[in-house]
C-alpha cells in the first residue's frame, strides 16, 4: 500500500503543476522518491489516525454537505503530510491537495481490495475495518445459521421477474436457477399481497413489529392529537413503533442479537444505524442512529470513493431529466431543485453505508439482520417504474446482493439470505396532469368553497362545479362565498400516492356519510363521479360502512364478497384489506382510492409522481419475498401470502427454526440403554 502510494505521488507530481516533491533548486531523485514515499506515509498515518476523529464531527453537519467536505479535509490531511515532511521538500497548492488526496486515496482503496482478495483473513479483517462492528470479547459465534433480510424497497414481484429476465440481475437469477446452464435453484419466489396503504411505513412497521394496525395511509390526520401523523418523520415513527409494540404485546423481529439497517422502524434490535424511529433521541447507546455513517466513512477511501459516485449520480440524474424534457416525454414530473441531490443519497450514499453496516453484521456473526435499500424506489417515483434509469439501479442492487453473498462466505457462522420488498410501484400519469386540479381542489369544490383559478378554468374543474350545481339543485356562481363554512370547518386533505384522505378537524369524530351530505351534499357525488376516482370508503350510520362508486353505486361493506361494486377492478383481496381500514380509530372521514385501469395496470397519483404506491391498484399491491429453498415455504401451495402481519409471522417461524436448530436433542434413552 505504501509503495504504490508513493509511485501515484511521482506521477501526479509529473503531471500537475502546482504539486512538487523537491525543492526550488532541483533535488536527485533520490531525494524525490524519498520525500514522496515520506509523504505517503504520513498521509497514510493521519488518514488511519485523524480522519476518524473528523469524520465524528461530520455527524453533526447535514448528509447532503458531506460529500463536499469529504474532498476539503481529505487534502488538507495531505497539505498536513507535506508540511510535516521532515526534509522540507513537498508543496502543494490547495486546490491541487484536494485533486492529490481524492486520487491517492481511491488508488489505495482499490490496492487494499486488490491485495484482500486473494487473502481470506486480510479480506476479512478489511470488512471488520471498514464495517467498525468488530465485537472485541464477544463470545463465539454458535454454529447455527443467521438471517440476512435485504430489503429491496419498492421493487414488484414482476418487475424482479423482469429484471431478470432481461439479464439486470443475474445474482437473483442465479439464485432461482435461471441463469447459466446448470445452476440449481437456491431461493424460491413468493408473491405476497399488500394492506389497503401499501407503503413503506405500514408494510415495514407490520413485517418488523407484527402489527401496522391503525396506520392507513403514509400520512393521515388525528383528530384528537390535532396533528398530521408521517411515516417518515421522526417523532411520528418513534410513536408508531410504540403503539406497534403495545399491540403485538413483543418488541420485535430482531429482538434477538438484532441489527437493524437504513429502517424506518428497530425491529426491537440492539444494535441500530440510520433508523429513523431513533432519531430524535439525543442519549443512550440506542440513539446512536447515525453511527453506520461512522462505519462507513472513517475509512477516507470509502469516503472519497462515495463521494465521487455521489457527484456522478447527481450529474447522471440531470442528464437523464433533461433528455426526457427535451423528448418531451410523457408522463413526466418535476425533477430539478434538490431532487438530484436527494437521488444521489438515496442511491449512492444510503446503499454504501447500509451495505457496510451489514457486512460488519455478518463478520460479527449477528443473529439477524434486516436492512433497507430505498434506491429502486425513489428513482422509480420520479423516472418510472419500467424505465431505463430504474433498470440501472436494480443492476447495481444485484452487485450489492453479490457482494453480502461473498462477504457471508467469510462469515463465522453460516447465513441465510433473504431477499423481499415492502411494495411495489404502479405507473401512471398523476391526478394533476391528467385533470388540471388536485385531490384538494375537488374536495373544496364539492364544499362549496373557492378553488384556484388555475383549476376554474380546467374541463375537470367544470365538471366539478356541474356537480355541485346539480347536487344542491340550484346555480352556484364562481367566486361566491354563499355556501362556504367557516374557516376551522375546512377540510385536511392529504395524499400518500393513490390513495387520498379527507378528515374534518372541527368534528371530533369520524365523520358518518348523512353527516357529510347533511353538511356539504355535493362532496360524495362529486368525488364519486369524477373519472380519476375508483371509489370512496365511509363510514355509515345505518350500515357501518359503505364503498362508493359512480352512478350511485354505495355497497355495504358486509356485501362487498357478493358485489365488489367499484371495487372489482382492483382485484381479489380488495374488499378484505378495506373492511380491515374500516376498524382503525385513525381512519379519515373519507377515503379517496384513485381509478385503476386493469389492462395496464395504471393508477393516478395524488402526489407528483408517475410511480406511486399508496393505495389498491396494480403492481404497487404486489411485493415479493425470494427465500432460500432450506427454509420452510412461506406458505402451503396454493395459499396466498396477505399483508405485512402475516410476513411478519413466517420470518419470525424462520428465526424460531434457526433457533432451534441451536438447542441440543433430547437424548435418545433407548440407545443409551
Amino acid at each position: 500500500m505504501w509503495v504504490v502510494s508513493t509511485l501515484t505521488m511521482l506521477l501526479l507530481a509529473g503531471i500537475l503543476p502546482d504539486f512538487r516533491l523537491r525543492s526550488a533548486d532541483g533535488d536527485s531523485a533520490t531525494d524525490i522518491a524519498v520525500t514522496a514515499a515520506l509523504g505517503a506515509g504520513a498521509f497514510g498515518l493521519l488518514s488511519a489516525l485523524v480522519w476518524p476523529l473528523l469524520v465524528r464531527l461530520l455527524l453533526l453537519v447535514p448528509a447532503l454537505v458531506l460529500g463536499l467536505l469529504v474532498f476539503f479535509l481529505n487534502g488538507a490531511l495531505l497539505w498536513l503530510a507535506l508540511w510535516l515532511n521532515p526534509v522540507e521538500r513537498g508543496a502543494a497548492a490547495p486546490q491541487t491537495a484536494v485533486v492529490v488526496a481524492a486520487v491517492m486515496s481511491a488508488v489505495a482503496s482499490a490496492t487494499g481490495a486488490a491485495l484482500a482478495v486473494r487473502d481470506d483473513d486480510a479480506y476479512r479483517r478489511r470488512l471488520y475495518r471498514l464495517a467498525h462492528r468488530r465485537r472485541g470479547s464477544a463470545p463465539p459465534c454458535p454454529p447455527t445459521p443467521g438471517t440476512v433480510f435485504l430489503q429491496l424497497d419498492g421493487v414488484g414481484h414482476d418487475v424482479l421477474l423482469d429484471a431478470v429476465g432481461k439479464g439486470l440481475m443475474p445474482t437473483v437469477a442465479r439464485w432461482l436457477g435461471t441463469g447459466t446452464a446448470g445452476d440449481r435453484p437456491s431461493h424460491r419466489l413468493t408473491p405476497w399481497r399488500t394492506d389497503w396503504s401499501s407503503q413503506t411505513g405500514a408494510s415495514q412497521l407490520g413485517i418488523l413489529h407484527g402489527s401496522n394496525h391503525d396506520v392507513p395511509a403514509f400520512r393521515w390526520y388525528e383528530k384528537a392529537r390535532r396533528e398530521v401523523m408521517v411515516c417518515n418523520r421522526p417523532t411520528s415513527a418513534a410513536e408508531l413503533q410504540a403503539r406497534a409494540v403495545e399491540y403485538a404485546g413483543h418488541a420485535g423481529l430482531l429482538a434477538d442479537d438484532g441489527a437493524s439497517r437504513g429502517n424506518l422502524f428497530s425491529g426491537g434490535a440492539g444494535e441500530q444505524a440510520l433508523v429513523l424511529s431513533i432519531a430524535t433521541r439525543r442519549r443512550g447507546p440506542a440513539a446512536r442512529s447515525r453511527a453506520g455513517y461512522f462505519a462507513y466513512f472513517s475509512d477516507p477511501a470509502n469516503a472519497v470513493r462515495t463521494a465521487l459516485s455521489f457527484v456522478a449520480e447527481a450529474g447522471r440524474e440531470i442528464g437523464q431529466s433533461t433528455r426526457a424534457r427535451l423528448g418531451k416525454q410523457r408522463p413526466r414530473v418535476s425533477r430539478g431543485g434538490l431532487y438530484p441531490f436527494v437521488r444521489a443519497f438515496a442511491t449512492v450514499v444510503e446503499r454504501d453505508v447500509v451495505v457496510a453496516a451489514v457486512t460488519g453484521d455478518l463478520l460479527a456473526g449477528r443473529t439477524a439482520v434486516y436492512a433497507d435499500l430505498v434506491a429502486y424506489d425513489e428513482v422509480a417515483h420520479h423516472s418510472g417504474p419500467a424505465s431505463r434509469d430504474t433498470d440501472k439501479v436494480l443492476r447495481r442492487l444485484d452487485r450489492a446482493l453479490a457482494l453480502i453473498e461473498h462477504v457471508a462466505e467469510h462469515a463465522p457462522r453460516p447465513y441465510r439470505i433473504v431477499v423481499l420488498s415492502d411494495h411495489g410501484q404502479s405507473p401512471g400519469e398523476t391526478f394533476r396532469s391528467r385533470y388540471g386540479l388536485t385531490l384538494a381542489d375537488l374536495v373544496r369544490a364539492g364544499c362549496g368553497l373557492p378553488v384556484p383559478r388555475r383549476a376554474r378554468r380546467t374541463h375537470s374543474g367544470a365538471e366539478a362545479r356541474a356537480a355541485v350545481r346539480a347536487a344542491l339543485r340550484r346555480p352556484v356562481e364562481e367566486g361566491t362565498e354563499h355556501y362556504r363554512p367557516s374557516r376551522g370547518s375546512e377540510p385536511v386533505v392529504l395524499a400518500s400516492g393513490n390513495l387520498g384522505l379527507v378528515s374534518f378537524p372541527d368534528v371530533p369524530h369520524r365523520m358518518t356519510k348523512e353527516e357529510i351530505d347533511a353538511r356539504h351534499p355535493a362532496l360524495l357525488p362529486t368525488l364519486a363521479n369524477h373519472p380519476g376516482v375508483g371509489f370512496l370508503l365511509v363510514r355509515s350510520a345505518r350500515h357501518g360502512g359503505v364503498v362508493l362508486g359512480a352512478y350511485g353505486a354505495e355497497i355495504p361493506l358486509d356485501e362487498l364478497d357478493d358485489n365488489p361494486g367499484p371495487l372489482a377492478a382492483f382485484g381479489p383481496g380488495a374488499a378484505d384489506v378495506v373492511r380491515r381500514t374500516h376498524t382503525f380509530p385513525h381512519t379519515a372521514d373519507i377515503m379517496v382510492n384513485s381509478f385503476h385501469d386493469p389492462t395496464d395496470g395504471e393508477v393516478l397519483a395524488f402526489e407528483e409522481q408517475i410511480g406511486s404506491h399508496g393505495g389498491l391498484g396494480g403492481a404497487q399491491s404486489r411485493p415479493f419475498l425470494l427465500s432460500p429453498l432450506v427454509l420452510s415455504a412461506p406458505v402451503a401451495d396454493g395459499a396466498e401470502l396477505a399483508g405485512a402481519e402475516q410476513v411478519h409471522r413466517v420470518l419470525r417461524r424462520w428465526l424460531t427454526e434457526s433457533d432451534a436448530a441451536r438447542r441440543p436433542a433430547a437424548p435418545d434413552r433407548r440407545r443409551a440403554a
